[in-house]
């Protein structure tokens, strides 16, 4: 259709056919260049999550036993594909014998934060008044279940802080 035959019976290309093999090439590199980025998107998942991710938080000595003190860290939170580095905070209390307990930021009734109350000795949510005893449960309020509470580590005086977990429920 484009070529063009010499009287000899040979082919040979035209200057249309040319442009028209060009503009095809064209059209092919632009599909390769939208169409791969997009079907990596599609098909291959994101880089699987590290689990056991341990974030320095602060120095025990530091602590006074039953004193709760508000600690906060630095954590890295992956979303899809991004890796986003946010301020995280902890209660944490060191119990008389040496324990530590870790709670999380936000009252179990509707993510409040939360403060420590010293006048009362407890965990005070001011929005709906939940308080909470230094153990972290309940003592009175809409709050439906304990304080959360993060998974702890220590190493000589740092402590590592992990997951946050949700209490189990007493029956």
């Amino acid at each position: 259709m484009a070529d063009v035959r010499t009287q000899a019976g040979e082919r040979y290309a035209t200057r249309r056919s040319f442009y028209v093999v060009a503009i095809y090439g064209l059209w092919a590199l632009i599909t390769a260049a939208l169409g791969l980025p997009a079907a990596i998107y599609l098909l291959l998942p994101p880089k699987a999550r590290k689990n056991d991710e341990w974030i320095e938080a602060g120095d025990l000595s530091q602590l006074a036993p039953n004193v709760p003190v508000a600690m906060t860290f630095r954590r890295n939170r992956v979303d899809g594909w991004k890796i986003l580095s946010e301020n995280s905070t902890a209660w944490v209390v060191k119990r008389p014998d040496n324990t530590v307990v870790a709670f999380g930021p936000q009252c179990t009734h509707l993510g409040c934060p939360y403060h420590w109350d010293e006048r009362k000795s407890e965990f005070l949510c001011p929005c709906h008044n939940s308080l909470f005893s230094l153990e972290g449960k309940v003592v009175s309020g809409p709050a439906p279940r304990p304080l959360d509470r993060y998974d702890l580590k220590i190493q000589g005086n740092k402590l590592l802080i992990g997951r946050l977990r949700v209490p189990e429920q007493s029956a």
